[in-house]
């Protein structure tokens, strides 16, 4: 017999039992849906992380200044000042594994433009903060090294600010007012969206540092910044900036060996990195357990193709004694069992779909449906469809012809 005669004998004894061949691939089409709906979720989420990261720029190191000691408790860093602008520029000049430094000083403060206000995070810095920070300038011009040298009352402002003291109107060469000093609007930064930790970078004026610390914030020492964002020179010497900057920071800060070091030194890529290696471990166990509804309904199929071949014991009998070979009463059932799920695994495919469509419009989730997920969860239920359908038609292809003609 050959493999189309076999596959259209299994086709027929489908369609005599509709009933029965539904319900056997119903495993098949939950397991298929559920495997493309759950990859579907984490594969939203993996993005949804790899855009925040992208987003935060790359090659990052952020120096924080020290922590405090007060009544014998040790509070948290940042809230000792201990850097300054100078240790900035120093990293700058003299580590090769340093392409960028940006120092920062920052508060917030309540922003007034007409008969709007807006309170937003003012952020005093260099103009280095747009390489590291990888940020583009859409509309004006950004803050020169002649601004800072000079405390010029000018600034950049993220799109969030734009939309709520301007909406509309065009804002560079407009005059807004933060803490009742004037600055001019000389730039609008490009959107980037939130950060890994939530927080909306958007919502931001970015001043000249020396503006910041002469006219807004006032410091505690001269040139006193909180924070240090630096930009490695490339990510495979992410490891030999962070120590450069350490062993470069303790020099400047005249630390003795032994005593502990007054700023901290953080790998924001490798701890961005650990956020996307954690969505795609949660992508992969979504999966996995989403499988395990395929492991069912591949031993739903097999369970029914048993209770077929008891069924079916006496045609099994008249077709070996018509001629038919052990091979061919295989082929057939393990067409049938194949042929279950792939119709339910095709099934299964738009229900995943429509599933995940359902999931980010009612839950507002983020979901990416992938090609190779569809093609993964199709093939594993051809997969389980030959597995689980091999010993039933192992068991059929294996009766005595002559005890199946006396089977009543």
């Amino acid at each position: 017999m050959n493999i189309i005669s076999a596959i259209a004998i299994a086709l027929d004894s489908l369609r005599a039992n509709k009933m029965r061949s539904a319900l056997t691939m119903l495993g098949i089409i939950i397991g298929v849906g559920a495997v493309i709906a759950m990859i579907a979720v984490g594969s939203g989420a993996r993005a949804k992380v790899a855009k925040e990261i992208e987003s935060m720029g790359s090659n990052l190191l952020l120096v924080l200044s020290g922590a405090t000691t007060s009544g014998g408790i040790r509070i948290g860093m940042g809230t000792e000042p201990t850097l300054t602008a100078e240790d900035a520029r120093a990293i700058a000049k003299e580590l090769s594994t340093v392409a960028f430094t940006a120092p920062i000083l920052s508060g917030t403060a309540q922003v007034v433009y007409g008969n709007q206000n807006w309170s937003t995070l003012i952020i005093g810095t260099t103009p280095e903060i747009l390489d590291v920070r990888e940020w583009p300038v859409i509309s004006g011009r950004a803050f020169t090294e002649k601004d800072v040298d000079g405390a010029t009352k000018v600034a950049l402002i993220g799109q969030t600010v734009l939309e709520n003291l301007f909406g509309s109107e065009d804002a560079v060469g407009k005059t807004i007012r933060i803490k009742k000093i004037p600055f001019t609007i000389i730039g609008i930064l490009a959107r980037k969206g939130l950060s890994p930790t939530g927080q909306d970078q958007d919502d931001a004026i970015y001043i000249p540092l020396t503006t910041a610390q002469k006219r807004l914030f006032g410091t505690t020492f001269p040139g006193m910044v909180r924070i240090i964002y630096i930009k490695a020179a490339g990510k495979d010497v992410l490891n030999d900036a962070e120590r450069d900057i350490k062993e470069l920071l303790r020099q400047r800060h005249h630390i003795t060996q032994g005593k502990e070091n007054d700023f901290t030194v953080r790998n924001l890529t490798d701890m961005m990195s650990a956020s996307e290696n954690a969505s795609r471990i949660m992508t992969i166990l979504l999966g996995a357990i989403a499988s395990v509804s395929l492991i069912v309904g591949g031993i739903g199929i097999m369970n029914i193709m048993l209770v077929s071949v008891t069924e079916r014991t006496r045609e099994i009998g008249i077709r070996m004694a018509v001629g038919a070979k052990s091979r061919d009463i295989l082929m057939q059932f393990i067409i049938e069992a194949v042929v279950l799920a792939l119709f339910g695994g095709f099934i299964g495919i738009l229900i995943g779909i429509a599933s995940t469509k359902t999931i980010t419009y009612f839950a507002e989730w983020n979901t990416l449906i992938s090609i190779w997920s569809i093609a993964l969860a199709f093939g594993f239920s051809s997969v389980v469809g030959i597995f689980f359908g091999f010993y039933p038609a192992r068991r059929a292809s294996l009766l005595d012809p002559v005890e199946c003609l006396r089977h009543e």
